[in-house]
């Protein structure tokens, strides 16, 4: 069951910047997360349904860091579609 403490962060991009003006948020989260999961988290925290959740999983980037080998997490990234008037700028990650 997924709940408010697996969304890690609310991305702010030059793209997702632009996507926010069609009223697109995206949304970083845990592997874990579902479109479902997301849905209901929104509606129960944030007291409204999204129009539309798009998901897509970024897998992490191996990196090196003085001379060890180790790799970045991966997430999940959601393109949230909000009904007019809705808003989550209050969430505070």
């Amino acid at each position: 069951m997924a709940d408010i403490t697996d969304i890690k962060a609310i991305l702010y991009t030059e793209k997702s910047l632009g996507l926010q003006e069609d009223g697109v948020v995206v949304i970083q989260t845990s592997n874990r997360m579902t479109k479902n999961g997301l849905k209901e988290v929104l509606r129960e925290y944030f007291g409204f349904i999204p129009l539309k959740v798009n998901s897509l999983r970024q897998e992490g980037k191996a990196k090196s860091f003085k001379g060890i080998k180790g790799k970045r997490d991966s997430y999940k990234k959601f393109y949230v579609t909000l009904p007019e008037g809705a808003n989550i700028e209050s969430l505070e990650v």
